[in-house]
């Protein structure tokens, strides 16, 4: 037991401290893609779907909070469903914050998609339940983060002051880009996960699957609450 114990500290100080340097370049853009979105005039319907398929790939602060979501489902309606309320969710505010311009400070939005990825591994390892004797409506839960990772998305976009000038076709564009991106991702994650689910390891380590999730969310918001203080 003392075994598992210890592998179990190692591999959590381990994925913390992944998180710890990751959560460094939160939605991070590269020089290229700065370039463009600074420069860009007009409809550019190819690039924007790009560079929202490539910035959800690699926002994992989204995929760590789907995967929570999807852990403990099985029946591919149910992951179509609570997908479905995210893409919901985040695809509103998104549009909304770049097209009605409403601004919303990084670090706090940041800070909650952090959070949300704690609520929702406390959710997974049944601690609504422990501690208020319920579970709230996972559906509506799953609904109400996509709106607040909508907004993360948006103030990213909105720090590059793009022009009005086809803006609405580009954030449309973009925002397809982001939902293939999370499809892409997904998907692989699903494949990953249909394996590990054939063995009784899934269910065996679920709980310290989801306690990393929670510690990873946790660092997260850590930072980006620090982050705010200091800037």
């Amino acid at each position: 037991m003392s075994q598992v114990m210890a592998r179990g500290l190692k591999v959590l100080l381990v994925f913390t401290v992944l998180c710890a340097s990751f959560s460094l370049f939160a939605h991070g853009v590269d020089e290229d893609t700065k370039q463009f979105l600074t420069q860009n005039q007009g409809v550019s319907i190819i690039p924007f779907i790009y560079i929202g398929a490539k910035h959800m790939v690699t926002g994992y602060d989204h995929l760590l909070f789907l995967f929570g979501v999807i852990f403990f489902l099985f029946k591919s309606k149910d992951i179509l469903l609570y997908v479905s309320l995210f893409t919901l969710g985040h695809s509103i505010t998104l549009l909304y914050g770049v097209l009605g311009n409403i601004a919303v400070n990084p670090y706090l939005i940041d800070a909650i998609i952090g959070l949300s990825v704690v609520y929702k591994g406390f959710d997974n390892i049944g601690g609504f339940k422990t501690l208020l004797g319920f579970q709230p409506d996972p559906r509506a839960a799953v609904m109400i983060f996509g709106l607040f990772h909508g907004f993360g998305l948006a103030t990213k976009i909105q720090e590059f002051n793009l022009p009005e000038q086809g803006l609405v076709a580009n954030m449309l564009a973009f925002n397809l880009g982001v939902e293939l991106g999370q499809f892409m991702a997904l998907a692989l994650v699903l494949i990953l996960m249909s394996f590990w689910r054939r063995h009784s390891s899934y269910f065996r380590f679920s709980l310290a699957s989801n306690t990393l999730l929670m510690s990873c969310g946790l660092m997260l918001t850590g930072f980006q609450l620090t982050g705010f203080f200091v800037n």
